[in-house]
């Protein structure tokens, strides 16, 4: 099985970035003790990490929506 690329040029920088910032609000919210808030954000850190690192989001391809430069 192939997956296609379809995250590409700002979208991925975009998601680049918000997994960086989601990282720092997880590690600020667990500091407090907010586990909840904490592991959410963690989680969407690590979602969009892997899309900007993959070119790939299953959201994207199940919308038909391609960001790629061709």
């Amino acid at each position: 099985m192939r997956i296609e690329k379809n995250v590409g040029g700002r979208d991925r920088l975009v998601r680049t970035a918000l997994a960086a910032v989601l990282t720092v609000v997880a590690i600020a919210a667990l500091e407090r003790g907010k586990r909840t808030t904490g592991l959410l954000a963690a989680a969407g850190a690590l979602g969009f990490a892997v899309n900007a690192v993959t070119c790939f989001c299953g959201l994207n391809a199940a919308l038909g929506v391609d960001t790629t430069d061709e």
